[in-house]
């Protein structure tokens, strides 16, 4: 493929995960962009495949001018039909774009919690035969509302909307499908003092690290789904 996709960033110590990874064995080309240190925000041509917003801990509520800048790509994207991919506050990202609001959740969710699949017509086609239920990873305490004609995908307990498909190219999701074991070892190890709560909700450093490896490969089978599925909506 001669085109690129896009991977926006928005924290310094952070990784594109499992999606860099799946490019690279499928010889995708891909470009990081960095709009939050000043980046100038990518003109939208042809020869852009599609747009990826990754997470970070700010909100997309909170007024910086990269966050303005971004919504304001993705509604172009919108328009010419370009593919997109949100993860976490990527997934807000793509909900502003599309007029939603992004509030707080109920409860914090952090670690590992089941998702279950919905009854949309389009979850088959993004989770094939993803087992129901299947394990996620969450870090959030803010939820997005879902477009009217957008097909909820799967939900948690703790969180309702955590995926949505929108038309046939745009993917917004409220967890961290990305996750990889040195992105999630480099996650829990820098952020450790944020993980000492244990409730129902929000698991504590020694939960999310047991059985890690093993998580990480569910998660990377349900990654493949969806990345897949994602891909299929690329131009030729």
């Amino acid at each position: 493929m001669d085109k690129e996709v896009l991977i926006f960033l928005h924290m310094d110590d952070e990784h594109p995960g499992y999606i860099a990874d799946y490019f690279l064995q499928r010889n995708i080309p891909r470009r990081i962009v960095r709009c939050y240190k000043g980046e100038p925000v990518p003109k939208l041509d042809d020869s852009i495949a599609g747009l990826v917003f990754m997470g970070g801990v700010m909100s997309v509520n909170d007024e910086l001018p990269w966050i303005a800048s971004e919504v304001n790509l993705i509604e172009a994207a919108l328009h010419k039909g370009v593919p997109l991919l949100g993860h976490c506050l990527g997934g807000q990202l793509i909900s502003k774009a599309l007029g939603e609001n992004v509030t707080e959740n109920p409860v914090k969710e952090v670690g590992w919690h089941d998702c279950h699949r919905s009854d949309s017509s389009a979850n088959d086609d993004w989770l094939g035969d993803v087992e129901d239920p299947f394990v996620m990873f969450h870090w959030h305490s803010e939820t997005f509302s879902v477009p009217a004609d957008a097909q909820l995908l799967f939900s948690s307990s703790h969180c309702k909307n955590q995926a949505y498909s929108y038309g046939d190219r745009v993917l917004a999701m409220q967890c961290h499908v990305e996750m990889t074991l040195p992105l999630i070892t480099r996650w829990i190890t820098n952020w450790r003092e944020d993980l000492e709560l244990e409730t129902e909700s929000e698991q504590n450093f020694e939960q999310i690290n047991q059985q890690l490896a093993t998580k990480i490969t569910a998660l990377n089978r349900v990654a493949d789904s969806l990345y897949g599925r994602w891909l299929a909506s690329f131009s030729p």
